[in-house]
């Protein structure tokens, strides 16, 4: 699969200047995505900034910069991070978040000893399929009151719904458009054109706060959070990882298809999921959101045809430097909920049909009475909003999904 010549790969011989131009558009590329995760959950995005710098500067390092990949928030996570910080709190969440990436180093160790099939074989389609469903159907409510001006639980109107929908539905139609007739490095940005388009709809009907900006600094350290032990936001988190695992290894095919490189052999799918893990449980130890291999920069990729690992360390030094931009960080808190609440309402249908498209590519056979049993649970535990908890510590949504999912298709019998 690696067979492409030197000669046919002109990056080789880019200037740092060049690097540099390539490193911030791949950034770019990323920051919608980057910067919604932490807006939605109520994270600090300029430790989500810093935080994937890092992350992807430690995934360079693990993998021996060999993969041109560029890491941020994960999207997987909305839910159980918006629960954790509910009922625990932000620094008690990053302790769930810290084993989770830990949970992802185990997996590594295991696919080190006993090969990628492992992964294939404890999480197969019909198990992270529905999973992967319930991440986004089970935030389709959240994403419908935010674009109709409410909180994320509907309890409280935050804007006139007349005035919500006219910033909410033009943000997401840009959104749908820039991912279905754009082209070029617009395809690449839905999110970012749906968040400027929708921002600037917010000014007119004058839903922004610009004071904020106006008492910002134009240099200040991130709002960085310790994590602290808390053994319930530890076990509610680590059955998480499980969906996350798996889209890394399509991830890393994906990037791998791109480049004409087999990156499960060199470096080696244990050493890109220890990256992914390793990088999560530092982005928790700042108080940031996991991280994740990103797509949309796998397709920036394929679109400038540039394979350059040294590309993604200049864009991780450039997220690094934005961090500390207070100013920066300021206007990225000024976006009203409304404005991501409409970009949401696609983005978790997405999610859930990758989920559908799981089950669908792979040809998992709805009419055996074993698979059907597994997805159904799964989709009404999840959607449903089933929990088991004893005293403080609850299982609910993804968490209990993953465990169920995995438990059931280990019990029921295959024929």
């Amino acid at each position: 699969m690696d067979s492409t010549s030197e000669t046919e790969q002109p990056w080789l011989d880019q200037s740092p200047l060049q690097q540099a131009i390539a490193g911030s558009q791949m950034l770019f590329v990323a920051f919608g995505a980057l910067v919604l995760m932490p807006l939605i959950t109520g994270l600090d995005p300029n430790v989500a900034m810093f935080t994937a710098g890092i992350g992807t500067l430690l995934f360079q390092l693990v993998t021996k910069r060999m993969v041109p990949i560029f890491l941020a928030s994960s999207f997987a996570f909305i839910a159980p991070i918006m629960y954790g910080v509910q009922t625990w709190g932000i620094a008690a969440t990053m302790s769930g978040l810290m084993v989770a990436g830990v949970m992802y180093m185990v997996m590594a160790g295991f696919v080190r000893i006993r090969g990628s099939e492992f992964i294939h074989r404890l999480l197969p389609p019909v198990v992270v399929g529905p999973v992967i469903m319930v991440i986004g159907l089970g935030l389709a409510p959240l994403a419908v009151n935010m674009a109709i001006g409410k909180t994320g639980d509907g309890s409280t109107e935050l804007m006139a719904q007349n005035t919500a929908l006219m910033i909410s539905i033009p943000a997401l139609l840009t959104t749908l458009l820039m991912s279905t007739v754009g082209k070029g490095i617009f395809k690449l940005v839905p999110i970012l054109s749906g968040v400027l388009v929708g921002y600037g709809l917010a000014v007119v009907f004058g839903q922004v706060d610009f004071s904020i900006i106006a008492a910002a600094s134009w240099f200040s350290v991130p709002n960085f959070v310790a994590p602290e032990l808390h053994w319930g936001a530890i076990l509610f988190m680590i059955p998480v990882a499980i969906a996350p695992a798996v889209e890394h290894v399509g991830d890393i095919l994906a990037i791998g298809s791109v480049t004409k490189k087999d990156y499960l052999q060199k470096p080696g799918l244990h050493r890109t999921l220890f990256g992914d893990g390793l990088a999560t449980t530092a982005a928790a130890c700042f108080g940031g959101p996991p991280n994740t291999t990103y797509s949309e920069v796998t397709g920036a990729v394929m679109l400038t045809k540039n394979f350059n690992p040294k590309v993604m360390t200049w864009a991780a030094g450039f997220a690094i430097c934005l961090a500390f931009i207070g100013k920066f960080g300021a206007v990225l808190q000024t976006v009203p909920p409304v404005v991501m609440g409409g970009i949401m309402i696609l983005l978790f249908g997405t999610i859930a049909s990758v989920g559908l498209n799981t089950l669908i590519r792979h040809q998992v056979d709805l009419s055996n009475a074993r698979n059907l049993c597994i997805v159904s649970i799964v989709l009404v535990f999840g959607i449903g909003g089933m929990a088991f908890g004893i005293g403080s510590f609850s299982l609910q949504g993804v968490s209990l999904c993953g465990l169920v999912a995995i438990g059931l298709n280990l019990a029921l019998p295959r024929r």
